[in-house]
């Protein structure tokens, strides 16, 4: 994370930037700084919209594995199971 810079560290480096660079260049310094952060801060939404994406792309990936499980688990099918061995096994009781 970046430090905080308050009102006094602010004016430091403008003073400094001034003194080494010079007032005449100062401007396009400044501009070409202002690129460099705009970049940078493109870059970092753009880092962070992938993370992001590979998140959303997990959280689907788990809901479509629930879903097969919830398909591939036919509780009616497994009740019509047992019930046809319980009657199989009443019938040989009735038979004996």
């Amino acid at each position: 994370m970046l430090p905080q810079l308050g009102i006094t560290e602010f004016l430091l480096i403008a003073i400094v930037a001034l003194v080494v660079v010079g007032p005449r260049d100062l401007p396009g310094m400044l501009r070409k700084v202002g690129g460099w952060v705009a970049k940078a801060r493109g870059m970092a939404r753009e880092f962070q919209g992938a993370f992001e994406d590979m998140g959303h792309e997990v959280e689907l990936d788990e809901l479509r594995k629930e879903i097969e499980a919830i398909k591939n688990a036919n509780p009616i099918a497994e009740i019509a199971e047992d019930l046809k061995k319980t009657e199989d096994e009443v019938r040989d009781d009735a038979a004996s």
